[in-house]
């Protein structure tokens, strides 16, 4: 199957496309890049955004690949965007400032950012973050700003807004963290979170509220563990989260968390997890190549899952299904 590539969204080092992405994409397809500023690597702004140019430049190589890759950003604002006002890009404040903003200023802020988005040739932001702030000293939402409110009303205001101001710019939306981690005590780059006493029956189903209704109808999980679904492993590998997550959204698109984060990589390592993952029922595997340098491995991930494909060791038929979503995004977003 030469469209295993359909499941990967991949980062990469540098200001252009390198030569190990081309050659995957030509061999597997690729269903999305995504874009960082930061390298944890060299811990500079060197990664893969200069200015607006060079970002426009990048996004129109990674589009004329073999299968036309979606380009995706974490431009949620705040602390957490790749694109900075330092580097010519429209200004964008955190969740918790853009909360406490007037309706005609929020809205006025949103066009530009995805107004932007759209001319530099990105199709999906990982936005909005719906945890509910339900912990604010949270070192990876509450404590950074990331979450609009600790009222849920709020947080769903403010994502029906994004995703009015979302549409009318053609940019998908990926809403995050499935299952809802804002009321976690760790960071989930770090460890895994075990949010089994945390986790609110309301905020696990503002997921499946809002997705269907966003445009581009994706949703991102986390690698967060409840106990009371599954007590060994994370939703990103969980059969059990990933099932309710199907169940209830059909046709949503489930992109996995960054399958380099260390929970991840001390339990399993990239590949295992990965595997994991797709067998579980995800659709597309996030791979950022920031955390590590894994860009040589990407090729081995794809042709073990074209081995166990072949070993009838996970279903085709749901890997078919996972590969027509992504199609159908990519010519929702071209």
């Amino acid at each position: 199957m030469n469209s295993i590539g359909e499941l990967f969204i991949l980062g990469f080092f540098g200001k252009t496309v390198p030569d190990w992405l081309k050659q995957f994409a030509a061999r597997y397809g690729l269903g999305g890049v995504i874009l960082f500023d930061y390298s944890v690597r060299t811990q500079q702004y060197d990664n893969n955004i200069e200015s607006p140019e060079q970002v426009r430049r990048l996004c129109a190589e990674i589009a004329a690949l073999p299968s036309s890759p979606m380009v995706f950003i974490d431009q949620e604002g705040g602390l957490v965007r790749r694109l900075k006002e330092g580097r010519g890009f429209a200004p964008l404040p955190s969740a918790k400032e853009f909360n406490r903003l007037a309706a005609g200023e929020k809205r006025r802020i949103l066009a530009a950012s995805f107004a932007e988005l759209r001319a530099l040739g990105i199709h999906y932001d990982f936005a909005p973050v719906i945890d509910v702030d339900y912990n604010p000293d949270n070192p990876n939402i509450g404590r950074i700003k990331r979450s609009y409110s600790a009222d849920i009303a709020e947080v769903e205001a403010n994502a029906l807004l994004i995703n009015e101001v979302a549409r009318e710019a053609r940019i998908g939306l990926c809403l995050k963290h499935f299952p809802g981690i804002g009321g976690a005590l760790v960071d989930s780059h770090q460890e895994f979170m075990d949010i089994s006493d945390a986790l609110r029956p309301e905020q696990e189903a503002l997921f499946y509220s809002l997705a269907p209704n966003m445009f581009g109808n994706a949703v991102l999980v986390s690698h967060a563990i409840v106990r009371q679904w599954d007590a060994r492993r994370p939703a990103t590998l969980s059969p059990v989260a990933i099932g309710r997550l199907r169940e209830r959204l059909p046709d949503t698109l489930l992109i996995t968390d960054d399958m380099q984060m260390q929970g991840l990589q001390k339990a399993l390592g990239t590949k295992a997890a990965s595997l994991q993952s797709l067998k579980a029922g995800i659709d597309m595997l996030c791979i950022g190549n920031n955390l590590f340098d894994q860009e040589r491995e990407m090729a081995g991930i794809a042709d073990a899952i074209e081995a166990q494909l072949r070993d009838e060791a996970m279903d085709p038929s749901a890997i078919e299904r996972s590969i027509g979503r992504v199609r159908r995004r990519k010519a929702l977003l071209r």
